[in-house]
């Protein structure tokens, strides 16, 4: 399974994203660019330029004609896909660490960082892809507590929105109503990631207490616990075989100081149901910040602190894997 390398990136990867179909694929780093990728062969398409700020977001809608980017120069940016233009500014008091298109495409949460006696919110504006002009009005503004919200998802049919927090612990909002369903303490150290299954009725988060795990949306019930022997600052699932994969590596900051092996910087696969590891792919000569599946199963992308993605097909061999229980 040799690798495509996408050097597009100057500094840490923080999201990668594959559009619905699968053949595109989007990345945003600490620099200022967003950058548009064929997923099959690695050729770049285009840049998204405008913001000021690194970039921690982005998403797309379902028909790959808008892309939506948050960044830490306090604005969430609406691009067309196809040609770049920058269509509308979201300007917040804070950096915008997460966006994310509801399934229907009505619809973006963006979650915002706490900083300088602002509080973090989730807010969800309405986005009309009918006109490039959009509002500035939220349809709702969700505030967490008590601490802050670092990821977000929409669950399935967008009834919910589960948010999980600085603390580790998850909150499922109904956010018609502005009221909070459930809340749990899902991890003992910060939430770093949370990725929901197609269908939205389950979802994986990743944390800093060396766990990835699953969780059922509509109660919040944990169903799995994948343990790793470093921080994990992504998972993913895969849907053509039983595993999930989880990304991270020892803190940046001491990097320096041990090999590549030693800093644990590989792609890790684990039984869903099972639990078990089965597997590692090396690469990264630094932590992995983030991780996507193709939505057909037949590949990923990771994106290090080292700034580069690398885009994996899977060989023949993988859809035969059978586990042995």
């Amino acid at each position: 399974m040799r690798p495509i390398l996408l050097q597009g990136h100057t500094r840490p990867l923080t999201q990668i994203k594959y559009n619905s179909d699968g053949d595109l694929l989007m990345t945003v780093a600490k620099d200022t660019v967003a950058n548009l990728w064929y997923s099959h062969n690695g050729e770049r398409v285009g840049t998204y330029e405008g913001h000021q700020g690194a970039l921690w977001t982005i998403d797309c809608n379902k028909p790959s004609t808008l892309v939506i980017t948050g960044a830490a120069d306090n604005t969430a940016r609406l691009w067309h896909a196809e040609t770049g233009r920058q269509l509308h500014v979201w300007e917040f008091p804070t950096a915008v660490k997460r966006v994310e298109f509801s399934h229907d495409d009505r619809y973006v949460l963006m979650v915002t960082e706490e900083r300088m006696g602002h509080k973090s919110a989730i807010y969800v504006f309405p986005v009309d892809n009918s006109t490039p002009e959009q509002t500035n009005e939220p349809t709702v503004v969700l505030r967490p507590s008590p601490s802050k919200a670092t990821m977000a998802a929409w669950s399935y049919l967008d009834k919910y929105i589960v948010a999980g927090h600085d603390d580790g612990s998850l909150t499922l909002y109904d956010w018609k109503y502005e009221e909070v369903v459930r809340q749990t303490q899902a991890h003992d150290g910060t939430i770093t990631d949370l990725q929901m299954w197609k269908d939205g009725t389950y979802f994986i988060t990743s944390s800093k207490d060396k766990t990835a795990r699953l969780f059922e949306t509509n109660t919040l019930n944990p169903l799995k616990m994948y343990k790793a022997d470093t921080g994990v600052n992504t998972a993913t699932m895969t849907p053509t075989q039983d595993l999930v994969i989880l990304g991270g590596g020892q803190a940046a900051s001491e990097v320096t100081t041990t090999s590549s092996r030693q800093g644990k910087f590989e792609s890790r696969f684990y039984h869903k149901v099972f639990e078990d590891e089965v597997g590692r792919l090396k690469g990264h000569f630094g932590p992995i910040n983030t991780l996507a599946m193709q939505p057909d199963g037949k590949g990923f992308a990771s994106g290090g602190e080292d700034g580069y993605v690398r885009v994996h097909h899977f060989d023949p061999d993988y859809f035969k894997f059978k586990y042995d229980y």
